[in-house]
């Protein structure tokens, strides 16, 4: 059950992560624009909400079912210590919990604008906050803690 719960995550990763650079560009440009709320916004931003949310229930499925984490739960101070262990259990899920607060209560708060250009506004922040959240918060290849970008084939 881990080595699926992984691949999914690590896949469902990109779509999220499109969705919401789509969202940062439909919000900029209607922003920009000056142009109403329109369907083909508000079906993105429920697709992207809605990507966000399956994603945080894997990963928190994953979260229960890790190796990793599991390590670190057994001895959290030593935990603490080391890069990787600290990574998966503690600032990961921080930071992406966090995410999901700010795309949610963006969006709750964009829907409060009507079909003001104003959120289309709020929709381009929130998503930026989102954006840098989730970026700071992967594990990069690069990184000591790093993980392949594509699970299963690298």
């Amino acid at each position: 059950m881990y080595a699926v719960l992984l691949v999914l995550h690590s896949y469902l990763r990109w779509a999220v992560l499109g969705l919401a650079v789509a969202g940062l560009v439909r919000a900029f440009s209607g922003f920009r624009a000056g142009r109403g709320w329109v369907a083909a916004d508000e079906r993105l931003a429920k697709l992207t909400l809605a990507s966000i949310d399956t994603q945080l229930l894997l990963g928190l499925a994953l979260y229960f079912v890790s190796p990793v984490v599991s390590t670190a739960r057994q001895n959290m101070a030593a935990a603490m210590h080391d890069r990787t262990l600290r990574f998966f259990s503690v600032e990961h899920l921080s930071m992406m919990l966090l995410a999901v607060a700010v795309a949610h209560i963006g969006r709750v708060r964009a829907k409060k604008h009507g079909e003001a250009p104003t959120r289309h506004k709020t929709t381009l922040l929130t998503l930026v906050g989102f954006l840098v959240l989730v970026a700071a918060s992967i594990p990069w290849p690069f990184l000591p803690h790093g993980r392949p970008l594509l699970r299963g084939l690298l």
